[in-house]
């Protein structure tokens, strides 16, 4: 009985140091290469990911924070009010990080620092600091958003924020 259990301590060991050390052959290879091919194309065309620059999305999202940017988020549904999304500015490494406020066809402004959609002040539990910005009312377009940073403390000539195509959202941010 005592020899089995030493046996088995010893099969154990012999397994996980195949696992950690495998020998190096055309199988040990051909996995490694495949294994590196999907993380290269999930990483790089499905889920990928970024890091946070500035204060516009704090607290939500803090400058220097790591996330993931889901690409596949808008390929089967329309973007909706609340989402956190990646615009991709010029090229495909420079993005912003923003939250849709408006959707096609509300009308958005800001008055006394609180968002208003078609007439009517929004509860947004995700802003943590009071403004004063001031915006008239505009109407979103067919095949736009409006998008706008959490950080509603910062003064509004600091923020990047406004209409965008759908068409350069690159996809959703993952929490």
């Amino acid at each position: 009985m005592a020899n089995d259990t030493g046996e088995q301590r010893s099969n154990a060991r012999s397994r996980l140091r195949a696992f950690f050390l495998p020998r190096a052959d055309r199988r040990f290879f051909i996995r490694f290469a495949l294994v590196a091919l999907g993380a290269y194309l999930f990483f790089g065309y499905v889920c990928t990911p970024a890091i946070a620059r500035g204060e516009s999305m704090e607290p939500t999202y803090a400058d220097g924070s790591l996330l993931f940017c889901w690409r596949p988020r808008y390929w089967f549904r329309a973007p909706r009010r609340g989402d956190v999304v990646m615009v991709r500015l010029a090229g495909g490494r420079v993005m912003y990080l923003k939250r849709i406020v408006a959707v096609a066809g509300d009308s958005v402004s800001f008055c006394k620092g609180r968002l208003h959609l078609d007439g009517e002040p929004v509860e947004e539990p995700y802003v943590k600091t009071s403004c004063d910005w001031e915006l008239v009312t505009r109407v979103v377009p067919a095949g736009q958003v409006y998008v706008v940073g959490d950080n509603r403390g910062m003064p509004m000539e600091q923020h990047k924020f406004g209409r965008t195509s759908v068409k350069r959202l690159v996809g959703g941010a993952i929490p």
